[in-house]
């Protein structure tokens, strides 16, 4: 049962029913699902969610309806770890990692995808379809095919060759498109008028989509013990993940399943694309649209739909935004690899370099609670690290040179 009412402007506030609608008719502001919670106040519990699937699903009720049954790969119920070792490294007292690498196609994706297409099913759409930097791309596929619905993912045709072939494999229309990001959504955005039969997952959808990426927050809560964090670290594209984590944790409070306040939100770009935190840098009113120029193609988004909405979530609440370069990406994929033994895409080292910056500069409490959330697979941008990390050395088969090389490199790692 989900206690989703219908949607609303985040703007003016116009209710309108759980439809295929994405921007208010009056003022044109985006619209977000809405929910009665005083209906669900009693009713979604710690233990009527505990006794639910291991998937976003077991939070159900604080979902959009998905219909008869969800379309459900299995995403969410991801680990949160504790990174003791990362955390020594950076000097501070209490560190935990929300992997979702783990998700059936590598990266949180999969959540707003497994709510977008059930409430695309309920709502009699037959094809899936989006705008990607990739992820989304490889997720829509998917959980079409395993549908068997036909899909239509529309992405740069610069990306990664492992997410081209991960969003291909599936068997759906992959278009590759010689421009960036913000040129792909705004050719999807006139495609939706043309084929109003084709759920794009987040254009028309996007109301739907945007709810699910609010479990990372649930299940933070949840595998924390049914307490809040101090801190979290989201990566920024869109900023539509940044502002629904904060959204969760304020819907978990409200039905008073946790203890403890909201934490603190904390934004990471990468400074090659940082609309985001060059406005809270300068004290913007205004995101001013950026062209993209990095490595962290899955962040690469110049013109964020959100981002007006994360600057006000981190004025509001002291929150910080880092903005990160390509060396120190990759040098913080390495550091987390070698530290905690999760291998993150180039969104991953973004978070991680962002969280070392504002520790730095004092806008993150050490002796506070933080999780940082990892929000792909490394497999994904391989082409970000094939090139250094690679072999140690390449030796003959014989024992000699097997031994001279492993004396070279122990007095290389204890020079190191």
């Amino acid at each position: 049962m989900s206690f989703a009412t219908g949607l609303l402007c985040r703007e003016c506030g116009t209710a309108y029913p759980a439809e295929a609608r994405y921007s208010c008719e009056f003022c044109f502001g985006p619209l977000e699902v809405s929910y009665d919670f005083e209906a669900a106040r009693g009713v979604v519990t710690r233990e009527s969610i505990s006794n639910g699937p291991n998937s976003i699903w077991r939070y159900g009720a604080l979902l959009p309806d998905p219909g008869v049954e969800p379309v459900d790969l299995g995403a969410g119920w991801t680990p949160l770890r504790r990174a003791t070792r990362l955390a020594d490294v950076l000097g501070v007292k209490e560190l935990w990692l929300k992997d979702d690498t783990r998700n059936p196609t590598g990266s949180f994706k999969d959540r707003v995808v497994s709510v977008a297409l059930s409430s695309a099913r309920r709502l009699g759409f037959s094809t899936a379809a989006c705008a990607s930097t990739g992820n989304l791309a490889t997720s829509v596929a998917a959980h079409a095919a395993f549908i068997g619905w036909p899909s239509v993912t529309i992405i740069p045709s610069d990306l990664e060759k492992s997410k081209v072939a991960m969003t291909a494999i599936f068997g759906g229309t992959v278009l590759g498109v010689e421009g960036n990001y913000d040129d792909v959504n705004r050719l999807c955005v006139e495609l939706v008028a043309e084929h109003p039969d084709w759920a794009f997952a987040n254009v028309n959808l996007r109301p739907y989509y945007a709810e699910g990426s609010k479990t990372l927050a649930f299940e933070i809560c949840e595998q924390l013990g049914w307490r809040t964090p101090d801190q979290v670290v989201v990566p920024v594209a869109s900023g539509s993940q940044f502002t629904k984590v904060a959204k969760g944790f304020r819907e978990f409070i409200q039905l008073g399943l946790v203890d403890g306040d909201a934490p603190v939100l904390f934004g990471a770009q990468a400074t090659g694309c940082s609309p985001v935190a060059t406005a809270f840098s300068d004290g913007a009113e205004v995101v001013t649209p950026q062209r993209p120029n990095t490595i962290a193609r899955s962040l690469a988004i110049g013109n964020p739909a959100d981002g007006p909405y994360v600057l006000d979530e981190l004025r509001a609440n002291g929150g910080d935004c880092g903005s990160v370069p390509d060396s120190e990406i990759l040098e913080c994929i390495g550091l987390l690899a070698r530290t905690e033994g999760v291998f993150a895409e180039t969104a991953g080292g973004v978070t991680i370099a962002s969280l070392r910056q504002m520790i730095n500069r004092g806008t993150i409490d050490p002796d506070k609670s933080i999780v940082a959330i990892i929000s792909g697979h490394g497999l994904k941008t391989l082409d970000a690290v094939v090139e250094t990390a690679t072999f140690s050395s390449t030796i003959s088969p014989s024992l000699a040179d097997a031994e001279e090389a492993l004396r070279f490199h122990q007095l290389v790692s204890s020079a190191s």
